[in-house]
């Protein structure tokens, strides 16, 4: 335990004398998630609120077969214009987001009570041209039902005589649950923090000794190497966790603003202590696998080029829900990345985490820390460890 303890103190010691790495390390990346965060929740909102309040400006082919939809539509803050030539064109490159197509039949099926064709012509692949398509769709369909009920009136018929049924809508969801929609992108942010937090000095304090040859005295010492190894890897523990604090404690003054935004986050203090639970399995994960990784390579470099394979690990789980959301099952809890992932969303959406959901985490999560950390001790008790050859 002394050894551990005094190799624990001399790596944090070398580590915070490096100032510029530090900051780089605690200030610039702690910052970076939450003000991306915050950039995007700003960006997203400004986007909708918009393209829903100002004025739409959309280009009308055939508008003179449908002047009193056309007056309608300008009635509803809907801009007419006349149509570009080439119609197809000017959506493909981007120069028009919609364009309403009026059939020549129209006047005629409207005579007749039939329904009337109107066709809306867009690129349904563009995230920018969604809002504007589906705001002149409602107001046509509002259009519709409102033409539609006029015509049974004229005809003596009440318009509920057909609908038969009446749907009703009693949402359950709460601010708070509303809030973790947006935040999707959250755990992803706080799982990297954690997972490659303290990567810098775990590379440093095993390859880069290795390689600026001064492992070698450390492991003829008397001191056992598991103890040796144990004392750096708490370390880049320790000092990931500092960057995780620091990570949270930046979200809950970036959230503090985002009801300005339209978006109201609240993060407690009790969540935030939650969350750091949650997050230290991950913590003592990477920190093995990166000292597994540190002992088997023979430089800094070599160890390096595996950070782009493992900053990819926790963006799976993220980009797999975002296509294909699941339900909460108990063996999703024993998934590493996943089940912080599933876990972190729970607490962000102020909903309880079971004692058997937690019970499969902690197991889970600091079993697979143990297993790491046992084959990464034996890769430290091999003698050509020490050679930089």
């Amino acid at each position: 335990m002394s050894t551990l303890i005094t190799v624990f103190k001399k790596e944090l010691k070398d580590l915070f004398r490096d100032r510029r790495t530090v900051i780089i390390s605690l200030c610039v990346g702690t910052l970076l998630g939450p003000l991306l965060m915050f950039g995007m929740i700003k960006l997203m909102v400004n986007r909708v609120s918009t393209q829903m309040e100002k004025p739409l400006a959309v280009p009308v082919v055939g508008a003179q077969y449908a002047p009193n939809l056309v007056a309608w539509l300008k009635g509803q803050n809907i801009v007419i214009k006349p149509a570009p030539k080439n119609v197809d064109a000017a959506i493909a490159d981007q120069s028009e987001d919609v364009v309403l197509s009026i059939s020549p039949e129209f006047g005629t099926q409207w005579r007749k009570s039939m329904p009337a064709e109107v066709e809306l012509i867009h690129d349904s692949t563009r995230q920018d041209s969604s809002i504007p398509v589906e705001r002149i769709e409602n107001l046509l369909e509002t259009y519709g039902r409102t033409v539609g009920a006029l015509r049974l009136l004229a005809r003596g018929v009440s318009p509920t005589a057909i609908q038969a049924v009446q749907i009703a809508h009693r949402d359950l969801a709460t601010p708070q649950s509303k809030a973790g929609q947006v935040l999707s992108f959250l755990p992803y942010l706080l799982i990297l923090s954690a997972f490659l937090g303290g990567a810098y000095l775990i590379i440093d304090v095993t390859a880069g000794e290795r390689e600026r040859q001064s492992l070698e005295p450390l492991l003829a010492t008397p001191a056992p190497r598991t103890a040796i190894m144990s004392g750096k890897i708490l370390a880049a523990c320790a000092f990931g966790f500092l960057g995780l604090m620091l990570n949270l404690t930046a979200f809950k003054f970036c959230f503090l603003f985002s009801s300005d935004l339209g978006v109201k986050v609240e993060l407690l203090i009790s969540t935030i202590v939650l969350l750091l639970v949650v997050l230290v399995p991950i913590l003592l994960i990477g920190a093995c696998l990166l000292t597994l990784i540190a002992a088997s390579v023979k430089s800094v470099k070599e160890a390096q080029s595996y950070m782009s394979v493992l900053m990819m690990l926790p963006l799976l789980p993220t980009i797999i829900l975002m296509v294909n959301p699941v339900k909460n099952q108990l063996w999703m809890f024993a998934v590493p990345f996943l089940s912080q992932n599933q876990m972190i969303m729970k607490l962000v959406r102020g909903e309880t985490i079971g004692n058997a959901e937690w019970g499969v985490y902690l197991a889970a999560g600091f079993g697979l820390a143990a297993l790491l950390w046992a084959v990464a001790a034996s890769l430290y008790h091999r003698e050509k460890l020490a050679i930089s050859a």
